[in-house]
């Protein structure tokens, strides 16, 4: 009963938070879980170029973190931060069925991380404004549960399509493209930073 009244006690903007990780990352799983297959099938890069692909993506999300969470503290804008993130985010989307070249997924995945790099902290920061300290657990397990949602559906999604376009690697990257801007969309209009 006591778990009960949390979840209804979670506000409805942190809600909506989870759905907005959770369709941003139903397109990003459904493009980076083939992303190395198609860098090597069709595009004909190697295990090495995937490789430091991936790092490199991966140590930019960590750096910018460091500096965005300052910059939401300093500005007390949470909001405004996470839909520059987002949209950095989405925006990479149709770059990637564009891609003709390696060199061109190198720079839409460095964009894409990007923009999670200046959105999470301040996306963490709204919940834990949005709040009272009893409820911040939970509001953190809902978000965290809605987004590994969307980390399962993306790679499903992507087979289901794979099977369905007859292994069209660029049909399922365009499909992609939609659920990161319902993810914009949910956050520019359902999520409200808290008066102060």
């Amino acid at each position: 009963m006591q778990t009960a009244a949390g979840v209804r006690s979670i506000p409805r903007s942190v809600w909506a938070l989870g759905f907005v990780s959770m369709f941003m990352d139903i397109s990003s799983e459904m493009i980076h879980s083939l992303l190395p297959i198609f860098l090597m099938s069709v595009l004909g890069a190697g295990a090495t170029a995937i490789g430091i692909l991936e790092g490199v993506a991966e140590a930019t999300v960590l750096v910018i973190k460091i500096f965005s969470g300052m910059l939401s503290d300093w500005l007390g804008k949470r909001k405004v931060l996470a839909l520059v993130g987002y949209g950095i985010a989405a925006l990479s989307k149709p770059l990637f069925p564009l891609a003709g070249s390696y060199s061109v997924v190198f720079a839409a995945r460095l964009i894409d991380r990007v923009g999670k790099g200046v959105r999470d902290a301040p996306r963490d920061a709204l919940i834990a404004d949005l709040v009272p300290e009893q409820s911040r657990g939970a509001s953190y397990g809902l978000r965290q549960s809605l987004d590994t949602l969307g980390a399962v559906g993306g790679p499903l999604a992507a087979s289901f399509l794979m099977l369905t376009s007859g292994g069209s690697f660029r049909f399922v990257f365009w499909a992609a493209v939609l659920p990161a801007f319902v993810s914009l969309t949910v956050l520019a209009l359902l999520v409200r930073e808290p008066s102060t």
